[in-house]
């Protein structure tokens, strides 16, 4: 279980996460939802402590993130961020190797190996591993970094809008290997998600921030109401049941 625990974090005098309080249950997809400025990425960034907290605490099975060492931690928690940037050129295949380090350190074992192929099989990958990221789509260089997280294996997995530059079909089969790890591995998944369908078709539960605070925290099914979504996007949206699933139908609010 992840324990987030009054956590505040200030850019200059403003806060842009405000004493914000979450238990992240193990083995669910949490998806944090929001408008733009909430506080989802920032809050995700400490939890995985690309950015220090001023005030609060974040717990990852009753420890305390920062008193964790860094080879420990990145064999527990594994972050894609919105961005990546490599300043060298390399292969499908070697960027996802990169997901091994902490376990390696640079020399790749069998087994090393072993779950390089399991990460390219999950998510596509294998027809193009020998090609370099300079070469691909926007959307396969995503799937390429996705796919080096799971290589790294760890129990819990944060992903800061991964269907970026993703098309409907790739953000589908995403969010399907998102659950298949939760269901059948029994990872345990934090995701900032901007499309709210996403987050009701595939979460377990939701965190609603709104201006750097916690607006709502609970099961999906409670989450994706209109009442409480008006509350976290200032909107009216009629929410409707298709096969079992609510949809947001926002788009013309």
């Amino acid at each position: 279980m992840i324990e987030i625990k009054g956590i505040t974090k200030f850019f200059g005098k403003k806060p842009v996460v405000e004493d914000v309080s979450v238990k992240i249950e193990p083995k669910t997809i949490t998806s944090f939802i929001g408008p733009n400025g909430a506080g989802k990425s920032t809050l995700l960034s400490m939890i995985s402590r690309l950015l220090d907290s001023d005030t609060g605490e974040v717990l990852l099975d009753n420890d305390n993130v920062k008193k964790i060492k860094a080879g420990d931690f990145a064999k527990r928690v594994a972050i894609l961020k919105q961005s990546n940037f490599l300043s060298v050129r390399l292969t499908v295949r070697e960027l996802v190797g990169f997901g091994r380090y902490p376990y390696s350190k640079g020399r790749l074992t069998a087994e090393d190996e072993l779950k390089i192929d399991e990460a390219l099989n999950y998510m596509n990958l294998v027809d193009i591993e020998d090609k370099y990221l300079d070469e691909l789509s926007g959307g396969q260089k995503q799937r390429a970094f996705i796919s080096m997280v799971i290589a790294q294996d760890t129990e819990y997995i944060l992903l800061d809008e991964p269907l970026n530059n993703l098309d409907m079909k790739h953000s589908v089969q995403i969010m399907k290997i998102l659950r298949q790890l939760v269901d059948e591995l029994g990872k345990t998944v934090i995701i900032v998600l901007h499309d709210i369908n996403f987050a009701s078709v595939y979460s377990d539960r939701i965190v609603a921030l709104k201006n750097g605070k916690l607006i709502k925290d609970g099961l999906t099914s409670e989450i994706i109401t209109s009442e409480s979504l008006e509350e976290v996007y200032d909107m009216h949206i009629p929410v409707q049941v298709q096969d079992g699933c609510r949809i947001c139908v926002y788009f013309n609010s």
